[in-house]
C-alpha cells in the first residue's frame, strides 16, 4: 500500500455515491421547465401569458392579454380559471393585474379602469372580490392604488400614486385597515417616491426607493 492511501469503509464510499446520484437528479428536477398559455390568450408581439407568483400548493397566478388584460389562476393540475374585477376596462394598459398569492390562495393586485386610473383588490380563494382605494391616490389617468404583494396573514402591500404623481407606499391590514408611508430619503417630484415589493409572515416589507436625483435604493421597513 503507498504511504499516505487512505481507505474508507464501504459504506462511506457508498454513501458518497449515493450522494453525488442525488445531487444529479435533483439538478435534473430544478431544470425541468413546464410552458403553458391561458386559453384564450393573445399572441402577437408582446403579448401573450404572464407568471407572477405561485402558491405553496403550486396555485399559480398571472396576467394574461386579450382585448386587455385579465388575471388567471393556475391549479397544480393545470386547469385554468380566469377572472376580470368588475369595473375594469378593456384595451391596452387597461383590465386586471394578478401579482401575489398567498398559502390561503388569496390573491392580490390592481386593475385599470375605462379612465385609466388603478384600483386595488383582494381576490379570494372561492372567487370573491373586494376592492380598495388609498386615501390620499390621485384620481386621475395613471394614478391610483398599485397593490403588489400579499402576506401569509393577508397582509398586501404597495404604491399608490398621488395628484401630483408621486409614489407612496402602503400597507393593508386584513382588515381593511390601510396606513401610508414614504421611505426616508425618497424623491417628492414626478416618477420619484417610494415602492414597496413584498411583506413577510412577520410584517417586514422590502422594496425601493427612488430618490431626487432619480437613483434607486432598496428599504427595509421592520415589522412590529
Amino acid at each position: 500500500m503507498a504511504a499516505g492511501t487512505v481507505l474508507l469503509p464501504m459504506c462511506a464510499v457508498s454513501l458518497a455515491t449515493s450522494g453525488f446520484v442525488l445531487s444529479a437528479n435533483a439538478n435534473e428536477r430544478k431544470t425541468a421547465i413546464i410552458t403553458f398559455d391561458v386559453p384564450g390568450a393573445a399572441h402577437g408581439p408582446f403579448q401573450g401569458t404572464h407568471g407572477n407568483a405561485i402558491s405553496p400548493q403550486g396555485t399559480i397566478t398571472g396576467t394574461f392579454d386579450s382585448n386587455g388584460n385579465h388575471g388567471y389562476v393556475r391549479a397544480r393540475d393545470g386547469t385554468f380559471i380566469r377572472f376580470d374585477v368588475p369595473g375594469a376596462g378593456t384595451g391596452p394598459f387597461h383590465g386586471t393585474y394578478a401579482f401575489s398569492i398567498n398559502p390561503a390562495e388569496t390573491i392580490t393586485g390592481f386593475y385599470v379602469d375605462a379612465s385609466g386610473l388603478a384600483h386595488g383588490y383582494v381576490r379570494a380563494a372561492d372567487g370573491a372580490i373586494t376592492t380598495f382605494d388609498v386615501p390620499g391616490a390621485g384620481t386621475g389617468p395613471g394614478q391610483g392604488t398599485i397593490a403588489q404583494g400579499i402576506s401569509v396573514p393577508g397582509t398586501i402591500t404597495g404604491n399608490y400614486i398621488d395628484a401630483s404623481n408621486v409614489n407612496h407606499g402602503f400597507v393593508r391590514a386584513r382588515d381593511g385597515v390601510i396606513t401610508t408611508f414614504d421611505a426616508p430619503g425618497a424623491g417628492t417630484v414626478m416618477g420619484q417616491g417610494t415602492f414597496p415589493s413584498m411583506p413577510n409572515p412577520a410584517g417586514a416589507i422590502v422594496g425601493s426607493f427612488l430618490d431626487a436625483s432619480n437613483a434607486f435604493h432598496g428599504f427595509l421597513l421592520e415589522g412590529e
